[in-house]
């Protein structure tokens, strides 16, 4: 259906062209002499069929299969016999110039060149088109079968992590542990049904970041140094979901000294379309699970590298016993 379309299209643009073009000759003809030419209608048929001959012949099955004698070997037949047509078998052109008849014979075959020339050019700039198309179609289809793999390996990741949360407050027979399990529903309800979504809106998504906090705080019992602000004006701004949990998750993570203090700054800004985002947590944790502490990191990057290409920054850094990251981003 979609090559049948495309070939219609085509169809409808080359008509809609020669008739603009027969209409500008046949105009210019008709103001100067008067009258058209007995034999005009006959000579641009010929430069039509040797337009479409090369168009759809010669191009495709010599010239890109690099058979380039054999190509350039045909196109001189194409304008030996439009030679001959014009000159021994219509006796001479008349054409759009007055006094052709004084004019060098070179004038008419250079009139059939750019009829081949075009023809080529158009060719070419089709297949590079069409391939263009296909690349940028397999690119698509490649980075959608990777994001959904990432997702996939997100959410257990994050799902893990927040059980693990749960279960340090059961286990302390805390007064927290039903409030948390509401807030891990709260959390998980957005990611079965949010979260599948393209796009949500930045409120919906920031809804989720607090929620996590929440969920979080509950389980540190020194969390006096938690902190989140979020400012600036948030309207109706959408953003790809899940893209600030794993900065966050690793903060909770690795963000607790030897004393238990626990120590995550985050900090979102917005104005307009721009979106800035700051997560600053402590060097406290000195077993880290190697294998799989970075996966969601690692997650994170390659969305933003799929999702927003040449539309965010972000710095890793680790310093002075702080692990900070710093993502300025252009919303949609």
């Amino acid at each position: 259906m979609g090559e049948y379309i495309k070939h219609k299209k085509q169809f409808v643009i080359h008509f809609l062209t020669w008739i603009f073009f027969l209409t500008i000759i046949l105009t210019q003809l008709y103001v100067e002499r008067g009258a058209f030419p007995e034999d005009f209608f006959a000579r641009i048929l010929l430069k039509i069929i040797t337009f479409y001959i090369n168009y759809i012949f010669l191009v495709p099955l010599l010239l890109f299969k690099k058979k380039h004698f054999f190509y350039f070997l045909l196109v001189a037949v194409l304008l030996t016999v439009n030679f001959l047509f014009d000159y021994y078998i219509l006796e001479r052109p008349d054409f759009v110039i007055n006094n052709l008849d004084t004019l060098p014979k070179s004038i008419p075959v250079l009139f059939t060149s750019m009829f081949i020339i075009v023809s080529t050019s158009i060719k070419i700039y089709e297949v590079w088109k069409d391939d263009d198309d296909t690349k940028k179609e397999i690119v698509a289809t490649q980075n959608l079968s990777e994001l959904e793999a990432l997702k996939n390996q997100l959410s257990p990741h994050f799902l893990f992590n927040s059980l693990n949360s749960i279960y340090s407050l059961t286990r302390k027979k805390s007064n927290d542990a039903p409030e948390a399990v509401i807030t891990l529903s709260e959390l998980m309800r957005y990611m079965l049904y949010q979260a599948d979504d393209e796009f949500v809106l930045l409120q919906q998504e920031l809804d989720y970041i607090q929620n996590y906090i929440k969920l979080q705080r509950l389980r540190i019992a020194n969390n006096e140094n938690v902190r989140i602000n979020i400012h600036g004006s948030i309207s109706s701004q959408k953003i790809r979901p899940l893209l600030f949990i794993s900065f966050i998750e690793n903060a909770f993570k690795y963000g607790t000294d030897f004393k238990g203090n626990t120590e995550v700054k985050i900090e979102i800004s917005i104005d307009n379309d721009e979106l800035y985002f700051m997560c600053s947590n402590i060097i406290g944790d000195s077993n880290v699970d190697k294998e799989n502490s970075g996966i969601g990191l690692q997650n994170t990057i390659d969305r933003l590298q799929l999702l927003y290409p040449e539309r965010h920054s972000l710095d890793i850094m680790e310093e002075n016993e702080q692990f900070t990251v710093k993502l300025s981003l252009k919303l949609d």
